[in-house]
């Protein structure tokens, strides 16, 4: 399944965080909310900026993975606070001339309290598809060049994990979007995903062939269950937050839709990924060689797993994403 599994904890001082004394959704005032009102819907967003947004160039839209979370979750003791966040995007990294844009999930406040679990409404399982997702970046983009004509020379749309996903979704639908970044994403169907990882336990001898085909045919038992009632938001698979209605509407191939994408693509896959295996990301440089396609750049990194991180032989572990954001910004400045 694709998504950011680490949440990324730091602590700052209330003078360096500017945080009030309010409700959980206010204390992190250096955003500004909006809502994008619908006919039947409201999507709600979030914009950060280091200075102010006439004299701003760039969009940064980041779409983030799977996961029924806020954006932000703080936690208050005496004159210090802690935030966790599922936004591993350093905000001191974000450049001065961009506008930084995040988009909260169907349902799920911005902000909440650090280690305290949320009632998951009935909204978000309604609202947990590809289509959906793709709809409100759309909406977004829209709503922000309306609202700053002729401000925005380059808009950059970034999906990490189940991001990614929707970042290839919306690059069909959505024209003014000039860079796209799919970071940690396959091109085949996420449900060939469980069965890769099946056949590499195999070629690492943990588990027999027998034992395999054990695995796999049940996992086609669960898919053609999960295809059987396709809306269903009462029936869940590998994990609690992750309804029928999430995996049927996510099968779809990434794939089909970067290929339809005729902006900069820049793929970046840790080559020990363990949400998504290597093989199916390399079916998308082979597919834009097939179809004769060169606006792709495609980067692996070695032993960086689906974070981006890396695991030494001591125990400890490496954090990369800030490298990996920083080779993606200086692709951004060259394309």
């Amino acid at each position: 399944m694709r998504y950011l599994k680490t949440l990324i904890l730091f602590s700052c001082f209330m003078s360096i965080c500017k945080l009030s004394f309010a409700q959980c959704d206010k204390d992190l005032d250096m955003f500004n909310h909006y809502s994008v009102k619908l006919e039947n819907d409201t999507i709600n967003y979030h914009t950060y900026a280091k200075r102010n947004i006439d004299s701003l160039t760039t969009i940064l839209l980041y779409i983030q993975g799977s996961k029924a979370s806020s954006l932000y979750q703080v936690k208050r003791e005496k004159e210090k606070s802690w935030i966790g966040t599922t936004v591993p995007i350093n905000l001191k990294n974000i450049p001065n001339n961009y506008l930084f844009v995040l988009i909260s999930k169907k349902g799920i406040p911005f902000c909440t309290k650090l280690d305290e679990d949320i009632p998951v409404p009935e909204s978000y399982y309604k609202n947990q598809t590809l289509d959906y997702r793709t709809l409100q970046a759309d909406q977004v983009i829209k709503d922000l060049t309306k609202r700053h004509k002729n401000n925005f020379k380059k808009i950059i749309a970034l999906g990490h994990s189940e991001g990614s996903d929707v970042i290839a979704k919306l690059g069909t639908i959505n024209n003014d979007i000039t860079h796209f970044g799919y970071w940690s994403g396959g091109g085949y169907t996420q449900f060939l995903d469980f069965i890769t990882f099946i056949r590499k336990k195999v070629d690492k001898n943990q588990i027999s062939e027998e034992e395999a085909q054990i695995e796999i045919d049940s996992l086609f038992n669960t898919f053609k269950d999960i295809m059987k009632y396709p809306n269903a938001t009462d029936k869940f698979w590998e994990g609690k937050n992750n309804s029928y209605n999430r995996w049927s509407h996510f099968s779809e191939p990434p794939i089909e839709n970067l290929l339809q994408i005729n902006k900069p693509i820049f793929v970046a896959i840790g080559t020990k990924d363990q949400a998504v295996p290597i093989e199916s990301a390399y079916l998308i440089p082979i597919e834009f060689i097939r179809h004769k396609k060169n606006n792709l750049t495609f980067k692996t990194y070695l032993n960086l797993d689906h974070g981006f991180g890396k695991e030494l032989k001591n125990g400890k572990f490496e954090e990369h994403w800030d490298d990996i954001f920083k080779d993606f910004l200086e692709w951004v400045n060259k394309e």
